[in-house]
């Protein structure tokens, strides 16, 4: 954006900038002063605090005599004074175990200690005085306690963690503002592939939640038909059960009805509902530790399945199905889209759309790859080398989806004109066991005759 110079003899241009009132040093002094003590509880600590140390110690053996930095990130602007919500960065959290949108802008330093290990220092922006030192907790719109909310000081944050704690002044610009470093980055995401009992609990829980919210959709359904942006509306409805259960949504929220379901990260959400349609709903509640599920179904808006709809919902069931069979620990991790894929092609070669199942012409109506770890992000680990996950084996202890879809777009000439413009994809979630998986989403329906029941009694109720 720029401007050309003032023409001569124009006024001068006003100056922009704070809206804040000024304070007059009565104000001040009056601020500063009769604020009784606020601490906080004394057994406070973070959710994770058990298992972070383990963590450290993972990271620390990986790079031995290295300084590493793991920034928790930075507030961005959403438009002009306004920032976006923050949450901090996956790596971080899992190293700390802080979650909050209070960890702007700090950073854990591992620093070497010694011949092989490193000592862990969080640097942090403490929460500010309100002896006359500062006038930050009542002025500053982005950090002060009266305007997002109370952080911990050096102390609190000590018992919280457990990390010796300093305040961010002290690290300096360079070690703020860090370049990315591949190499730690990759790590980061390997040492979180397989997850421990903690996180699959965390996960379990955002699961359930995410259960609770796809029936919540299901009973807003009569409502939102009312409404000329219904998908929105069952947007604002899942969202409600993400912020009351946990931190939010995991990602944003597909609500898909009719042909928007063939565009695969459909979030414009603006369309209405047509009862004669599919309704695709790919989301996941985060849960306050920042554990996200990532569930996928498609829902006959009727109540019930046309045959079309069937034949179609059928067949992708059936690929996941082949899918989740062939996960167990030592399994390549891209046998379940491999048989996934093969029984797509064989029901497309059926159906008369492909003339074989070989090659990757099945890909036209499917296109991306049938699942992901899960974790922290919505897909997770996304750093790790491609030899230690996408042409790694499974173990016991990831956590994974398997989401086959089929997308037939509305103006595909190669489709019978009855498939044209229906979108299916079945996303569940699993954790690998000793023996094969878990299915961690099963509470909710997946079959024809499963949904539609599932939907009446919901409806009805």
């Amino acid at each position: 954006m720029t401007a050309t110079p003032a023409r001569p003899n124009t006024p001068a241009r006003l100056h922009t900038g704070s809206h804040d009132l000024p304070v007059s040093p009565e104000l001040a002094a009056f601020m500063a002063a009769d604020w009784a003590p606020s601490p906080l509880p004394a057994d406070a600590r973070v959710a994770g605090f058990s298992v972070t140390p383990a963590r450290r110690a993972r990271l620390s053996a990986r790079f031995p005599g290295e300084r590493l930095i793991v920034p928790a990130g930075e507030l961005k602007v959403r438009s002009n004074d306004c920032d976006h919500r923050f949450r901090p960065h996956s790596a971080y959290a899992w190293l700390t175990g802080l979650t909050g949108e209070d960890q702007v802008g700090h950073v854990l330093v591992l620093e070497p200690s010694g011949p092989h290990g490193h000592e862990a220092v969080l640097y942090l922006r403490p929460r500010s005085p309100r002896d006359g030192v500062s006038d930050e907790f009542y002025r500053d719109r982005r950090y002060g306690e009266f305007w997002v909310g109370r952080r911990p000081d050096l102390a609190e944050t000590e018992r919280l963690t457990g990390l010796r704690c300093a305040h961010l002044d002290e690290l300096g610009p360079g070690g703020r503002d860090a370049a990315t470093d591949p190499e730690l980055a990759a790590a980061l995401s390997e040492l979180r592939l397989v997850k421990d009992a903690w996180e699959v609990e965390q996960l379990q829980l955002a699961v359930d939640y995410t259960t609770d919210g796809f029936e919540d959709v299901v009973r807003a359904l009569p409502k939102a038909f009312s409404h000329a942006r219904g998908e929105r509306w069952l947007e604002g409805v899942f969202g409600l059960r993400a912020r009351a259960e946990g931190n939010g949504t995991g990602y944003d929220t597909i609500v898909a009805s009719g042909a928007h379901a063939c565009v695969l990260h459909w979030i414009r959400n603006d369309g209405p509902l047509d009862a004669s349609r599919l309704l695709l709903l790919d989301a996941g509640v985060e849960t306050d530790t920042l554990y996200t599920a990532d569930i996928t179904r498609t829902l006959p808006l009727s109540g019930r399945f046309s045959p079309v709809q069937r034949q179609v919902y059928e067949l992708v069931l059936a690929a996941q199905e082949a899918g989740m069979a062939a996960l167990r620990p030592g399994a390549s991790f891209r046998d379940f889209h491999r048989a996934g894929m093969r029984v797509i092609s064989e029901g497309l070669t059926e159906w008369g759309v492909l003339k074989s199942p070989d090659g990757d012409l099945h890909r036209r109506y499917t296109l991306c790859s049938s699942g992901h770890m899960l974790g922290l992000d919505v897909h997770d680990c996304a750093k790790a080398r491609t030899e230690t996950y996408l042409d790694g084996v499974l173990e016991e202890g990831q956590v994974l989806t398997v989401e086959p879809g089929l997308y037939l777009q509305p103006d595909d000439e190669t489709l019978p004109a009855e498939l044209r413009g229906m979108g299916v994809r079945i996303e569940d979630d699993l954790v690998i066991t000793a023996d094969g998986a878990r299915l961690m989403s099963g509470a909710l329906p997946r079959t024809v005759a499963g949904i539609e029941e599932w939907m009446g009694t919901l409806l009805e109720g």
